[in-house]
């Protein structure tokens, strides 16, 4: 579904990717995961069309995703939840659910979704005429997240969900996105820092330092690794 094969961005003449190679297949959960300014961000931005790429390529479905404006990304069925939420805060939570569904497929299967949508988050039922501005950090992610599901996608991005949240929240946060991707079966790329959490929820792991990819594999495989458990787990050879 998506492939990205030796992609290379630069700001300014430095790089902050360079060589990245991944994929997700079909109702794969595959979780980026690495330092601060490692490149997260900015892998995401170029999927989306936010930032060029300097080299590489993207495909989704086969076809060239960087030939497409990034306006025209999320009707291919790409969603993308932003670092931070950035939820729209002067529009109510309603509001910016039905921003969310603005491509044709969220428009089309929005009644099934917004059903869906306030099962996963009652939260967002019961404030639906409040200010999204107004909702806690934790109700904001809901909405975010809410939103990204509004446009019925195949695949969803999500960028540091965890960032700013209490413990507890994270946790009922990781729960529902591991419930969207079992019961859904929606494909989902997740960049995060909490690595533990981040890689037991996925079926496929990259570890991304200084704008490459390091290391890749599954859960267990990478939370084997020596250089996985000292850098990111705080954990010595046992």
């Amino acid at each position: 579904m998506l492939e990205i094969r030796d992609l290379a961005v630069a700001y300014g003449g430095l790089r902050a990717l360079s060589g990245v190679s991944l994929s997700v297949a079909p109702g794969q959960f595959v979780t980026v995961v690495g330092p601060n300014g490692a490149g997260k961000t900015t892998l995401f931005k170029t999927i989306c069309g936010i930032v060029p790429q300097a080299g590489g390529t993207v495909t989704w479905d086969g076809a060239s995703l960087l030939a497409r404006p990034a306006s025209a990304r999320a009707h291919l069925g790409i969603a993308h939840v932003p670092e931070g939420r950035q939820v729209f805060a002067t529009l109510t939570v309603r509001e910016n659910l039905e921003m969310g569904a603005y491509p044709p497929a969220g428009r089309a299967a929005w009644a099934r979704t917004i059903d869906r949508i306030h099962t996963l988050f009652p939260i967002l039922a019961e404030r639906a005429g409040q200010m999204a501005g107004t909702l806690s950090g934790g109700e904001q992610q809901m909405l975010a997240i809410g939103r990204g599901l509004a446009s019925a996608p195949r695949l969803l991005m999500l960028d540091e969900p965890s960032m700013g949240l209490a413990p507890a929240v994270t946790e009922a946060i990781f729960e529902r996105i591991a419930q969207i991707h079992k019961e859904d079966g929606l494909a989902i790329l997740l960049v995060e820092q909490r690595v533990a959490e981040a890689l037991e929820l996925s079926d496929h792991g990259y570890v991304l330092e200084t704008g490459r990819i390091v290391l890749e594999g599954p859960y267990q495989t990478l939370l084997a690794d020596d250089r996985v458990r000292r850098s990111y787990l705080g954990l010595g050879d046992e």
